[in-house]
């Protein structure tokens, strides 16, 4: 480049006062701004086309692997999500007991489908159940319970197919946990438009402990964890939907007023580095595309209303996701609207996005909530059920009707249960300690002699199920949330910030209520994000587009040692993950922290 060429370049990229531009001085010493992509692509990044070279060096031919390569995109996650079935599903129903907080769960889910409500059980009802010659003693006086139903209705549902038996009460969790692991693999798919990615997060997944632990018992965590990811993925279709419809919008070159110059064109016309032929200039046109066009109805948002319903009505929590979640989807507005030229893309967002976004999500969540109390709604026996026509009469709230009024007064009562929820439990743990594992949950525990139950070892075994998140990704993942908040802060990565929000919804509100009981495996909630942030962050390890192979190489090579030790780690721990029965001195030499015991 020239003298007279590099005084042209600094003129053109000036600044509005004639002050130049901090690129344009360091282009006199060699420096090259990287390509800027068009706006269109900017605002739905394409997809890379699927390369056959993989499935070509398993010998298939040059048809068969560009077909293979195509199926990837579904194939690759349902891979994933198969052996993740496998390993749940194996032994679903040991050990043949009830463990931890299945004596409620599973109870109550059958209990629901037998009168609609949670009914009282007696005292032993567990071992009745259990025996050879079984017992069902279910009364049908109603129980207070304190958490909704949509949980116990999914327990129950494998209940109905197998019966009420460990396998029976655990199917449902073990195909939601399969599930997840899918929808994480098209989720990252989508979010790092990556196959490989994608795919490397539901394996992360698949292989931690505390995933696989709690897809293999009756709780309801692992429920709520799943309608959390399935909303997140709704908003993400939604999000590539909403830009694509404002890309679609944006006028060619040849459509803009004479002696209008886009201003978002960063390059030549020729393509390289600038718009693609040309796109709206936001500030030099009187209506930009950002501000005028409306997005229409949005039924993916619908959809994740409905999941975040779901996620509320299986535990409370999940309030503070939908309102995590419903500030991002408008926050992504602001920058679709931004991008598209918008002069003022927050007053935009607010104009024409805020409040369908509020009925998408708000009013949807509230009508799926009160929809899944519909059975105790259609019957008499439940808890406070006819508490508006008893005690509650009168006041200034008796227009509502009176089931409504009841359902108000029960859900009152359950949550001064749950603030005041303060006695000590040899399991409980501060949420400070969660991201490095510091105080699981032994669901179960034995400790066979020698002869019973398979152990061979003289000085006795242990047998336990100990949710325990697989370590080495749990402490890497910590480094990864390091580099997230990095990306999001510093580089404005619209990911990473997604990522984080995730984390924060699920993590964040824990911290308010660290005098009440609570345990580690709450954490499942935001499990999925740290598997993102972990693959964002070995993503980061293989390099930009343009590095030298030698580089890359050594990015992937460190990637992948990661990842089998990750996968290591998992099968070292197996044996405290589905309860199998191990020598003394192999539980011992697993009780990495002596909080672990």
């Amino acid at each position: 480049m020239t003298t007279s060429d590099t005084a042209a370049e600094i003129q053109r990229e000036a600044a509005p006062e004639g002050v130049p531009t901090w690129q344009a001085r360091l282009r006199r010493y060699g420096y090259a701004a990287r390509p800027q992509p068009g706006v269109r692509e900017r605002l739905v990044p394409p997809y890379p086309s699927p390369s056959p070279r993989f499935p070509a060096m398993f010998g298939f031919s040059p048809h068969v692997a560009v077909r293979l390569a195509r199926w990837s995109a579904w194939g690759g996650p349902a891979l994933v999500a198969l052996v993740a079935g496998v390993l749940r599903f194996w032994q679903l129903g040991s050990p043949h007991a009830v463990i931890f907080d299945e004596t409620y769960y599973a109870k109550d889910a059958w209990s629901l489908y037998q009168h609609g409500y949670e009914a009282k059980w007696p005292d032993g009802a567990d071992k009745l159940i259990l025996s050879d010659n079984q017992q069902i003693p279910l009364s049908d006086d109603p129980s207070y319970v304190v958490h909704p139903p949509v949980g116990k209705w999914i327990i129950g549902l494998g209940e109905v197919i197998w019966g009420l038996e460990p396998f029976g009460w655990r199917f449902m969790t073990a195909v939601l946990g399969t599930l997840s692991v899918f929808l994480l693999c098209r989720i990252g798919r989508r979010l790092f438009r990556s196959t490989l990615l994608g795919c490397l997060a539901g394996s992360l997944m698949a292989v931690d402990g505390l995933h696989f632990v709690m897809s293999r018992v009756a709780l309801l965590d692992l429920v709520l964890m799943f309608w959390v990811l399935a909303a997140f993925g709704c908003l993400l279709v939604d999000r590539d939907k909403a830009r694509a419809r404002l890309a679609a919008a944006l006028p060619d070159a040849a459509a803009l007023p004479d002696g209008t110059v886009p201003l978002h064109d960063t390059g030549p016309p020729d393509g390289t580095g600038g718009t693609g032929g040309g796109v709206l200039a936001g500030s030099r046109l009187p209506a930009p595309v950002g501000d005028r066009l409306g997005l229409g109805l949005r039924p993916w948002r619908i959809a994740a209303g409905i999941c975040l319903g779901l996620a509320c009505a299986t535990k409370w929590n999940g309030l503070y996701v939908l309102a995590a979640f419903g500030l991002l989807t408008v926050l992504w507005d602001v920058g679709a609207r931004r991008t598209a030229g918008a002069g003022r893309p927050g007053l935009s967002m607010l104009r024409r996005d805020a409040l369908p976004a509020f009925l998408s999500l708000v009013p949807v969540a509230l009508a799926t909530y009160v929809a899944s109390w519909t059975g105790w709604f259609a019957t008499r026996g439940g808890y406070f059920r006819d508490w508006a026509e008893k005690e509650g009469q009168g006041g200034s709230w008796g227009w509502l009707p009176g089931p409504l009024r009841s359902l108000w007064h029960y859900e009152t009562e359950v949550y001064r249960f749950h603030v005041n929820l303060d006695s000590g439990h040899t399991y409980d743990s501060n949420p400070w300690s969660w991201l490095v594992l510091g105080r699981p949950v032994s669901y179960f525990y034995e400790s066979p002699e020698a002869g019973q139950d398979g152990c061979t070892a003289a000085d006795g075994c242990a047998r336990e199920v100990l949710a325990l998140g697989t370590p080495l990704l749990w402490w890497a993942a910590c480094f990864a949330l390091a580099y997230a908040l990095y990306r999001w802060l510093l580089r404005r990565d619209w990911r990473a910030g997604a990522i984080l929000c995730g984390v924060a919804a699920g993590y964040l509100p824990w911290f308010l209520y660290q005098d009440r009981t609570i345990f580690f495996f709450y954490a499942i909630v935001f499990l999925p994000f740290l598997c993102l942030a972990l693959t964002m962050l070995m993503g980061a390890l293989a390099g930009p587009p343009g590095v030298t192979e030698r580089r890359r190489m050594i990015g992937i090579v460190t990637g992948g040692v990661l990842f089998l030790l990750i996968v290591w780690n998992f099968i070292y721990f197996w044996p405290l993950y589905t309860g199998q029965t191990i020598p003394l001195d192999g539980w011992r030499a697993r009780m990495w922290l002596d909080t672990w015991i």
